[in-house]
């Protein structure tokens, strides 16, 4: 479990760093896990990679993160490999992530739209569904000002869903996080955070580990897909 200190700095501002999560034995053999799947342009959608599978248990060493927050319920639902280099380095505006990924489509009231990307099925819950996730973003690489830290909104994850419209105000109102990291850092963040991007000023690498996590089921017969 999270401290009590840990537990409320998460709760109010929607985000956690855990620096060093992981020694360099440990990150060495993640990146081997992940080496037959460098990202794509912005990035790669991983399913069905069995290296990840012991890394993302709840007991894990990327897992327990998860599970500190979630429960020993908590499971991964959906991972995404970047990395920005000189051949693919973007700027991601600020917006909420508002996606699942399911096994199969099935119409069930409040999940919609629908759209395919990288091949799986994607569909936009209920605020209610993301509002219960976690997610976690494991750092191959240093991430220092030059190179792209994630930016949050602190606060923004308790706003629900937040119109596109209404999106600078909010972050005028909670502010800016920039989240820097050292290789084998561990961000975890409430889903629904507003974050952002800019393109790196240093590319070489920025690789990222992204896994959303859920201890819920679905309704309506609805399955998540899974990692």
């Amino acid at each position: 479990m999270l401290s009590p200190r840990h537990a409320a700095q998460f709760a109010d501002t929607g985000a956690l760093h855990l620096a060093a999560a992981l020694d360099a034995p440990a990150l060495h053999d993640l990146t081997a896990a992940l080496s037959g799947h460098a990202p794509a342009q912005a990035g790669t959608r991983l399913h069905g990679v069995a290296g990840l599978t012991p890394w993302l248990a709840h007991d894990g060493p990327v897992g327990r993160a998860a599970a500190a927050v979630l429960g020993r319920a908590a499971r991964p639902v959906r991972a995404v490999y970047f990395d920005k280099t000189t051949q693919a380095n973007w700027a991601v505006p600020w917006h909420q992530d508002r996606t699942i990924v399911v096994r199969d489509r099935i119409d069930v009231a409040g999940f919609g739209p629908w759209t395919i990307k990288g091949g799986l099925q994607h569909v936009a819950p209920p605020i209610e569904v993301l509002a219960r996730m976690v997610t976690l973003r494991v750092h191959l690489d240093a991430v220092p000002d030059g190179n792209a830290p994630l930016l949050i909104a602190p606060g923004s994850h308790r706003l629900g869903r937040i119109p596109e419209a209404d999106v600078p105000n909010v972050v005028a109102r909670c502010g800016t996080v920039i989240c820097r990291a050292e290789p084998g850092d561990i961000w975890l963040y409430a889903t629904p955070i507003l974050h952002a991007s800019e393109p790196s000023v240093q590319p070489g690498h920025r690789r990222v580990l992204q896994v959303d996590f859920a201890a819920d089921g679905l309704p309506g017969g609805l399955e998540w897909l899974g990692v």
